[in-house]
């Protein structure tokens, strides 16, 4: 079995489940290529309504982002409500504002051991003049119902244990979770409920056939399905033509220090909130576990994780909590998220019973659940809407040069948050 990144997550995480590789020839009514958040939870619920189902991937169970990310459980999109009305439709933004409690849900029904817990997110603000914008975001969610509150700088300064912020506020949907294990735990539900589960089983091909589909496994297994969903997302390759050139793979790095003293563990997010900044590139953070600090942000697009990111963020939790400057960081790690053009997840029907769902924009835990559960109500039964409109497969322009456009971006983007008052 593939060796998981060595994290805080994988140091603290429960016994991965057997997922022997996929070796022979297997018929099933679904295949699905990809054992993250999407992947599984597709799979748990076709095998709740009778279907056959195995799930192949090239490492193990939660082996990308989604053993990796910064288990922040947050509902909604990029974008707010009332331009999701606009856009997509009071369905979508209803679906996004579902996520976190569907996810939670979810955890609850299987009872999956991840450290879950719904304390809120809190979106920060280290400017003036950001303020506004996150009322309006507030305010478009309170009027939906939603449990939200702006906060001032008091009431920051309260809630995070930094003085550092001028205001921000807080989504009490939101939660966190122990990401790897909560893959892990969904990897375990979906083989309780009858799916195969296959590690080290990479697919090397997908070809259509007369009677459905056919999936080159490895390099002994053949995997026939009628129907096949790929839910690669940051790690796409070429399974498919032109679908790994419509995302960008963003290198997303975090670390954790030591155990929090007592008195830090006291002040620093009292109440166990996830917090991220509202800067174009922003930074967030948590207690993770073990009482550790958690900090993360984007890394390098293209290229291996260096020390100088990791730098900044080391210097950013000195701002942040100077008290933290005593403590050692012992680990250190990355992952990939997978970024679009607008910023939005898509799912595409490229082919007769052939479904893919990516771009999570780094926002994925809840929102890859979620549509992962959708997907697999909608293939049991047409009738079920998706909720998010099918679109067509659309490469990047130039998307080999990507890195380095998106380099510049972010470069140009660090230096207006810096200046900005």
């Amino acid at each position: 079995m593939s060796e998981h990144v060595a994290s805080l997550w994988a140091a603290t995480a429960t016994p991965a489940p057997d997922t022997q590789p996929l070796i022979g020839e297997v018929s099933v009514d679904v295949a699905v290529i990809g054992a993250g958040f999407t992947g599984l939870s597709t799979a748990l619920r076709l095998a709740e309504g009778g279907a056959k189902v195995v799930v192949i991937d090239a490492y193990e169970p939660g082996f990308g982002a989604s053993g990796r990310n910064g288990g922040q459980v947050i509902p909604g999109l990029k974008y707010d409500p009332e331009t999701l009305d606009k856009l997509y439709g009071e369905a979508t933004t209803e679906f996004a504002g579902r996520t976190a409690d569907a996810t939670f849900a979810l955890i609850a029904k299987h009872g999956i051991a991840c450290d879950a817990q719904q304390h809120g997110w809190i979106q920060a603000s280290l400017k003036q003049s950001h303020l506004p914008l996150l009322r309006t975001r507030m305010e478009e969610w309170q009027r939906r119902g939603a449990p939200v509150e702006m906060l001032d700088a008091a009431g920051m300064a309260e809630k995070t244990g930094s003085e550092r912020f001028a205001g921000g506020w807080i989504d009490r949907r939101a939660g966190r979770l122990h990401p790897l294990n909560y893959a892990r735990g969904l990897a375990k539900a979906a083989i309780a409920a009858g799916v195969r589960v296959c590690g080290d089983s990479e697919a090397r091909s997908l070809t259509r056939t007369e009677s459905g589909w056919m999936i080159a496994v490895g390099s002994r297994g053949k995997l026939r399905a009628n129907e096949v969903v790929v839910a690669t997302n940051g790690y796409t390759g070429r399974l498919w033509p032109k679908l790994k050139a419509t995302v960008v793979p963003a290198t997303s790095i975090q670390i954790a220090t030591r155990p929090l003293p007592e008195d830090l563990l006291a002040k620093i997010l009292p109440e166990r909130s996830v917090v991220s900044d509202s800067r174009r590139i922003a930074n967030y953070f948590r207690i993770g576990p073990e009482n550790r600090f958690m900090i993360g942000g984007r890394g390098p697009f293209g290229a291996p994780e260096v020390p100088g990111h990791y730098r900044r963020l080391i210097a950013a939790m000195h701002t942040l909590y100077p008290h933290t400057r005593e403590l050692a960081i012992d680990y250190f790690w990355a992952g990939r998220v997978a970024m679009t053009r607008d910023h939005l997840p898509h799912v595409h029907q490229p082919a007769p019973n052939l479904t893919m769902a990516l771009g999570y924009n780094g926002r994925g835990v809840g929102l890859a659940t979620s549509l992962g559960q959708a997907i697999g109500a909608h293939l049991l039964d047409r009738s079920a809407p998706l909720p998010l409109k099918l679109t067509d497969i659309t490469p990047l322009p130039v998307h080999g040069l990507h890195p380095i456009y998106a380099t510049a971006m972010i470069n140009y983007y660090r230096l207006r948050d810096f200046f900005e008052k």
